[in-house]
């Protein structure tokens, strides 16, 4: 978003990091069917996916990879959504993640890197294969 968009557009753009937020997977995949763009960023270079993902919801993690989501942007710090969702303990959308092709190296620090910080042993196996 630039500085001189119109207001609408900003706003629908608020409404749509929210609904990533929310995990309102349905109504996330009937925007991006119409054409709003999957990898849309907010201020922070979070795309719908990181928020999906840091905030739990599996199923808008599935719906935004099955329409192109790149799995492995990372937002402006250099975080990807792949080591937020293992921070974050959210291990259904690690998987779902992982299924949709993340890399568990990707980012800073790596989604291995976080398995190992805080004692995941348990998604190890499925980050290291």
């Amino acid at each position: 978003m630039t500085d001189d968009a119109p207001p609408e557009l900003a706003e629908l753009a608020g409404r749509l990091f929210d609904l990533a937020r929310a995990g309102d997977a349905e109504s996330l995949a009937a925007y991006v069917d119409a054409g709003v763009p999957v990898n849309l960023t907010n201020g922070s270079g979070d795309t719908l996916l990181m928020l999906a993902a840091y905030h739990g919801h599996a199923g808008a993690v599935r719906a935004l990879v099955a329409r192109g989501a790149d799995v492995d942007r990372v937002n402006d710090r250099g975080q990807a959504p792949l080591a937020g969702a293992v921070f974050k303990g959210e291990d259904d959308v690690v998987r779902a993640l992982v299924d949709g092709g993340a890399d568990p190296r990707g980012g800073h620090p790596t989604a291995v890197d976080t398995a190992r910080m805080f004692g995941r042993d348990d998604l190890l196996g499925l980050l290291e294969t």
